[in-house]
């Protein structure tokens, strides 16, 4: 494609030195098509700066595959497993982002550092955390020009399941982290009614930004709402400076709101970077003064990965318009087109 990633990080002409343009041409479809080919491009080369950049490794799932059976995979650090302390969890939104990605079009528009997980998952190894960056988007693979499931991974949700199940629920880790986007807080909600009782135990808090979900409308039970009105926080788009708090009546069963610091809402993981790692800390240096949890007897066994609810993001995006030069995207962009 002629372009690369300068010393910032940015993606610019090898030749000029200028930014990503998307139209080169006066069809529409051939500027869309180029765009998304690009795209791909992107992905493989994130998941390389996982590998090379933040020293991660990948790990096939599921974990037992057969020779010849589809994989998926995510990323985790060294010590994901091993860490007896604390670890973090990393989960995008929906549509063409997978791991190490919050938004496509702020990495070809924007840089690395807007568009990726790298700050979050440097920042967290700094302050001990061993890292789980999971591949939520990745449910299928072509076979002889059909599409096949990646067993345990046939939605984002099942993929949390699956790697709650086989991977975070056998680490060391006392205390666990979860930082999602958008569509990733729904996941992160469907993944604490699920596994309600351990999740309660390991998880001491749950960041998100910009998050789609809505603990009213999933008919999440009252001791999870408990739950996540004192161990999670919302960053939502907002003109507000950061950290500001945002008081809407139709979520005062839910956890508290407060601003991202941007109105756009692809940019709120970065615009809150900073603030949301402060909240983690925060929570986590509380936890010395904490009482112990005590889990709530529903009587009631986990349900199995296979009993989850069918994948609520198949297909939920909408085409919306590149951030300035015009182009259509699956990239996740606004609350609309992941309702």
């Amino acid at each position: 494609f002629g372009y690369e990633f300068n010393e910032d990080g940015e993606l610019r002409d090898k030749e000029s030195g200028e930014p990503f343009k998307f139209k080169v041409k006066n069809k529409h479809t051939y500027n869309q098509k180029r765009y998304e080919a690009l795209g791909e491009v992107i992905t493989e080369h994130v998941y390389g700066l996982l590998e090379s950049d933040a020293k991660l490794k990948k790990i096939n799932i599921p974990l037992d595959a057969k020779e010849d059976e589809p994989q998926g995979f995510i990323f985790a650090s060294e010590d994901a497993s091993t860490n007896p302390d604390k670890l973090l969890v990393l989960i995008h939104g929906s549509g063409v982002v997978r791991a190490g990605q919050w938004a496509r079009s702020l990495i070809i528009n924007h840089s690395l550092e807007k568009g990726t997980q790298l700050p979050y998952i440097k920042a967290a190894k700094e302050k001990g955390y061993g890292v789980l960056v999971l591949n939520t988007n990745q449910n299928s693979v072509i076979r002889d020009g059909e599409r096949v499931d990646i067993r345990g991974s046939a939605g984002p949700e099942r993929h949390t399941v699956y790697v709650w199940d086989n991977i975070i629920s056998k680490a060391k880790a006392k205390h666990i982290a979860i930082v999602a986007h958008s569509y990733g807080g729904l996941v992160t909600a469907e993944l604490a009614v699920h596994r309600e009782e351990e999740f309660k135990k390991r998880v001491f808090a749950v960041a998100l930004t910009d998050s789609v979900h809505s603990l009213e409308h999933q008919q999440v039970p009252s001791s999870v709402v408990a739950f996540y009105k004192k161990n999670a926080r919302n960053w939502v788009t907002s003109s507000d400076e950061v950290d500001k708090e945002i008081r809407e009546f139709h979520t005062r069963n839910d956890c508290p709101r407060v601003s991202a610091g941007h109105e756009k809402h692809e940019f709120t993981s970065w615009s809150a970077f900073k603030s949301v790692m402060r909240y983690l800390e925060e929570k986590y240096n509380a936890l010395s003064h904490a009482k112990p949890i005590t889990p709530t007897n529903t009587n009631t066994p986990p349900k199995k990965t296979e009993e989850l609810l069918v994948d609520l993001s198949t297909d939920d995006d909408v085409k919306i318009s590149n951030d300035n030069q015009g182009a259509t995207s699956k990239d996740e962009t606004s609350n609309k087109e992941e309702l």
